[in-house]
């Protein structure tokens, strides 16, 4: 009996608790006390806490600002719970001191789970959305290791089971992880895409683009308008994106080819699963060489029908910094058991090389435009480098509602570089609204 237990233990438990056609996982519980969610730096965002009658509670010491991200564990899963079920529901003790309370009835320890979170900077994002709603999530760009994911409005994943009604009723989004599965307007984030493309297509001459901005373009009758109507003057390619110039990219948006811009946009994982085991939405875009002047402009400086998740953009941010080359994100560092000792350990995995350097380094340039000379400007003078793009997307025609973006990403020398994608609904424009997000989670994360 000895000898099948320690057979089930250590050679056919991960089979049994991870096969996915497995209802009762659960039952697991009857001999392990779920093991704890830590961050990277030791923090724990979810235990469970044995009470003196043996009853067990589910704790969240953060509360909302690890909601999402950590999940719940009753009235189904959710988050890091559900993804983590098997190894918090696995005990790595020592095996004689496993066997002693097997025969004892007394519970196992199950595995602690450590994160890659930041738990600094998950709070500093955290406080820094406020009372608005959207999401703020950011990614090393050379590991793919998650270091924030925050999403508003949010619950208290210690009463989500006296809540339940409300976060889960007609109307409630609470329950919802912007961060992965929101889909919204780019807006101006999107000029990332067409700039490259014009690139692709002119790789000799965009450095010759040149327009001037008088604050609105028309084509075959429809007109788009810059920002307040404000007219920039002569621009060439880097001042447009800069400047974020809609008259100027609605120009480039005409000259560039629908069909091959949409295969771009394929190889950039729109119209596909991201590679990520969190539950995620896929980003949405379509235009091809049929498509309308009014169409083709509105699209191409980020509205029309397109979609995007803040995911999405910050992996795409992380690759533009990482050379071209998006790495796998993902949240768990490893496991340990109740001692400390390592269980299993995860590492980087680059997922493709979905630009070339070359093209990396042109959107870099632009980039730390948007900064230095641009609507980041108040992201420059640091005591690190900020790169992005800022966005003011209109939600949609019948409403003068907009989301703020900034998608960027920022390096200091002895830190891992941060790629990072803020939105904030129903606010305004994204240098007002999302750079300071922004800001305030790198200067945490680079400690200034």
């Amino acid at each position: 009996m000895i000898g099948y237990f320690l057979y089930f233990q250590f050679v056919k438990s991960d089979e049994f608790i991870n096969s996915p056609y497995n209802s009762l996982q659960d039952l697991f519980s009857k001999n392990v006390v779920r093991g704890e969610i830590q961050t990277k730096d030791g923090h724990v965002i979810a235990r469970t806490k044995v009470g003196s009658d043996a009853s067990e509670t589910r704790e969240y010491p953060d509360g909302r600002v690890f909601a999402h991200v950590a999940g719940f564990a009753v009235n189904g899963k959710a988050g890091l719970e559900k993804q983590e079920n098997f190894s918090l529901l696995r005990s790595h003790e020592f095996f004689l001191d496993q066997i002693v309370n097997d025969i004892s009835g007394k519970k196992n320890t199950g595995d602690n789970v450590i994160t890659t979170l930041d738990y600094e900077a998950q709070a500093a994002a955290y406080n820094a959305l406020g009372d608005y709603e959207g999401a703020v999530i950011a990614i090393e760009p050379k590991t793919g290791k998650i270091a924030v994911m925050v999403s508003k409005p949010d619950y208290d994943p210690n009463t989500i089971a006296s809540d339940w009604e409300s976060v889960n009723g007609d109307g409630s989004t609470s329950l919802y992880n912007r961060a992965t599965q929101g889909q919204y307007a780019p807006g101006s984030v999107f000029k990332i895409f067409t700039a490259l493309e014009y690139y692709n297509e002119n790789p000799s001459t965009y450095n010759d683009y040149s327009f001037d901005c008088d604050g609105s373009i028309t084509k075959d009758g429809f007109t788009i308008h810059c920002a307040g109507n404000k007219s920039h003057g002569q621009e060439d390619l880097t001042k447009s994106f800069a400047k974020s110039c809609n008259s100027s990219f609605s120009n480039i948006g005409l000259l560039v080819d629908n069909n091959k811009l949409n295969t771009l946009c394929d190889d950039m994982l729109f119209n596909k699963n991201l590679p990520i085991a969190f539950d995620s939405k896929k980003s949405k875009f379509a235009l091809d060489n049929n498509a309308s002047s009014a169409l083709t402009m509105q699209t191409t400086i980020g509205q029309g029908n397109t979609l995007v998740s803040p995911l999405h953009m910050c992996m795409i941010a992380g690759a533009i910094c990482n050379d071209g080359n998006l790495m796998r994100p993902y949240l768990v560092d490893h496991t340990e058991n109740a001692s400390g000792a390592l269980v299993e350990q995860n590492k980087p995995a680059s997922y493709k090389q979905i630009m070339s350097k070359d093209q990396a380094a042109f959107l870099q340039n632009l980039m730390a435009a948007v900064v230095s000379d641009g609507t980041g400007a108040k992201l420059r003078d640091q005591s690190y480098e900020a790169f992005g793009k800022t966005g003011t997307a209109q939600v949609s025609d019948s409403t003068d509602q907009t989301n703020a973006w900034f998608v960027g990403y920022g390096k200091k020398d002895g830190y891992n570089d941060l790629a990072i994608a803020v939105v904030v609904e129903d606010s305004g424009a994204g240098s007002t609204y999302a750079v300071p997000v922004a800001k305030k989670v790198f200067d945490k994360y680079f400690n200034e």
